[in-house]
């Protein structure tokens, strides 16, 4: 192997264990001797953005990778110079800068890059995501146009965001939340009007809404007011691989969550769990910590 070739194996492996330690497992493949690469990290909070320069590589994900990652988001790509050819199952598109696209961190994907392209990577859990689009199908791998609005506004709130110093964890989830309402219009699939499932779906998600506080909701109840068998009610949720009762649960959850998140520290755990349907103060802050890996009055104490 020639001088030339071993350098560019050497700069091709140390960019990529630096990408891995960033983003992720992925394998990569210098498309070239002009290959070059540099890759830095913003992190804010609940902030984690790269920014990828990259030229004359391919850089993928098999199975393998996707397995040795957890799986619990989704990164939304910003082109910020040069092209790029973005794939993942069967759809493949080319990013130019002003471009946007979200790709499924738990699927299989390849990028190809030419010469001085440019990338910010943002890292979005999946949490967010699901609870923006109350589990509407994502479109992942399309491409959000630099001149529509939604780019346009995405882009701004996006740089603004990697200027800033000394976000707290409070400022950084809500633009992570901003975001994805920004991004929600191109990034959830159609739903159609006429599947009687996703239309019994979307009362069962409103029902649980608007009687989320009341302890006796349950899926029994549940499938009784929108007009379902109980078996027909959990097939409908595990369409879109969920439980009910866990769907319920985790509900109420994530509204203590954010009722902490903007609490003083006279609030009253015990009875915030009550307040959000929680009649046993024991296993609402059990269920609290086995959700946000830590006790309810730790992670008001996060947020003070």
């Amino acid at each position: 192997m020639n001088t030339r070739q071993t350098t560019v194996d050497e700069a091709l492996d140390g960019w990529l264990q630096r990408v891995n330690a960033l983003c992720g497992r992925f394998c990569a493949k210098a498309l070239g001797p002009e290959f070059a690469g540099a890759i830095e990290q913003y992190r804010g909070g609940a902030l984690q953005m790269s920014f990828v320069d990259i030229a004359h590589a391919r850089l993928y994900r098999t199975p393998q990778e996707v397995a040795a990652n957890d799986g619990k988001g989704y990164y939304a790509v910003f082109q910020l110079a040069g092209s790029a050819c973005m794939a993942q199952d069967a759809q493949r598109i080319v990013l130019e800068p002003g471009d946007i696209t979200l790709i499924d961190a738990a699927r299989p994907s390849d990028f190809s890059y030419g010469a001085g392209a440019r990338q910010l990577s943002l890292i979005l859990p999946r949490e967010v995501v699901e609870r923006s689009l109350r589990f509407a199908a994502v479109r992942s791998c399309e491409v959000i146009a630099a001149h529509t609005p939604v780019a346009v506004l995405a882009n701004s709130l996006v740089h603004e965001s990697a200027r800033q110093e000394g976000l707290s964890l409070l400022e950084s989830e809500a633009t992570l939340d901003a975001l994805v309402s920004l991004l929600r219009p191109a990034i959830s699939a159609s739903e159609n009007a006429d599947d009687l499932h996703e239309r019994l779906f979307r009362r069962a998600l409103a029902f649980i809404d608007r009687h989320i506080c009341e302890p006796e909701l349950c899926p029994e109840l549940l499938a009784r007011e929108i007009g379902v068998s109980l078996r027909g009610l959990y097939r409908m949720f595990a369409r879109k691989e969920l439980v009910v009762a866990q769907y319920i649960r985790n509900r109420r959850l994530d509204l203590c969550a954010e009722a902490l998140r903007h609490a003083g520290s006279d609030l009253k755990l015990s009875a915030l769990g009550y307040a959000w349907g929680f009649s046993d103060s024991s296993y609402f802050s059990t269920a609290f910590k086995a959700r946000f890996g830590v006790a309810p009055g730790e992670y008001r104490k996060r947020y003070q």
